[in-house]
């Protein structure tokens, strides 16, 4: 009878710890190190989570000092995370991949990566300019160009919200019925105007004809030509060597790494845009409710 008693302790020990296994809901994260970090730090701030404030902007999970909330940080492939939302309890998806799957961030996200962490933010993209002229006026004048409330109400209108302004902005603002067509179909006219080469790479560079648009308006006498790269490495190089003016294409952190290997003489002189991550969940509607669902951690 003994025998028997202990065999049923250690048979309903396991199973309340199985039981308990099974309630840690798991949370779906990028593993690229980079997303992963800011994963992590958006959890932070969503109060699941503390980190070790060493870890700065680039923790990693073992910097998690401790769990608030009941749930398991799970690494997966970044374009995954949209297809695999309803396994996880809630997932930290990028823009890019969020807003084709029909996720809008301001409608569907129950917290979005903040955007107005300025300087100190690594991840929010930027202008670029030779050192040496950081201080050039003409060069001024398009950062306080691209900076203005057309621009980041084009920013969000045009990419649906894969974009946000990383400068102040009027967050709430109503815009006519082809307003962002009128922007992308914009034209401007160089003679006589002073030309400044930018360096961008991709297909998502449109937000240069609202920036013109505002330079116009201003009567400022400048034109940005685009320089369009194939590679991410090229536009920094040309920079550097005085092939163009400024480029726009990077956010600091991939800066600092090219300044570092290279010994390129370039410095930021405004901030553009982020491509914020956001925690969705197909199980529930808000970020209390999530941690009600996940619970306190055991």
């Amino acid at each position: 009878m003994k025998k028997l008693l202990t065999v049923l302790l250690v048979l309903s020990l396991s199973l309340a710890s199985l039981t308990a296994l099974a309630d840690t809901l798991q949370i779906g994260v990028p593993d690229d190190a980079t997303n992963l970090a800011r994963a992590i730090k958006l959890l932070e701030t969503a109060g699941l989570i503390e980190v070790d404030p060493a870890a700065g902007f680039s923790p990693e999970i073992k910097d998690v000092t401790k769990y608030l909330y009941d749930i398991e940080i799970t690494p997966v492939s970044a374009n995954t995370l949209t297809s695999t939302l309803d396994e996880f309890a809630a997932s930290t998806i990028n823009g890019t991949y969020a807003v084709p799957y029909g996720l809008v961030p301001s409608r569907d996200a129950l917290i979005i990566e903040k955007q107005d962490e300025g300087a100190e933010n690594p991840f929010v993209n930027i202008i670029v300019a030779r050192t040496a002229d950081k201080d050039n006026e003409v060069y001024k004048k398009i950062v306080a160009a691209y900076q203005t409330q057309l621009v980041a109400q084009f920013l969000i209108e045009n990419y649906k919200e894969t974009f946000f302004p990383a400068f102040p902005y009027e967050a709430e603002y109503t815009v006519e019925e082809g307003f962002a067509d009128e922007l992308n179909n914009y034209e401007s006219d160089p003679a006589g105007k002073t030309v400044v080469k930018v360096g961008v790479c991709g297909a998502n560079n449109n937000q240069w004809f609202a920036v013109q648009k505002v330079l116009d308006d201003e009567n400022a006498g400048i034109y940005i030509e685009l320089v369009e790269f194939d590679a991410y490495n090229l536009p920094n190089e040309a920079l550097n060597s005085g092939d163009i003016d400024l480029n726009a294409f990077q956010h600091k952190a991939y800066l600092q790494k090219e300044i570092d290997a290279n010994g390129y003489d370039l410095t930021v002189i405004g901030d553009t845009l982020i491509a914020p991550l956001s925690l969705y969940s197909k199980k529930v509607d808000s970020l209390d409710a999530l941690k009600e669902l996940v619970g306190p951690a055991k």
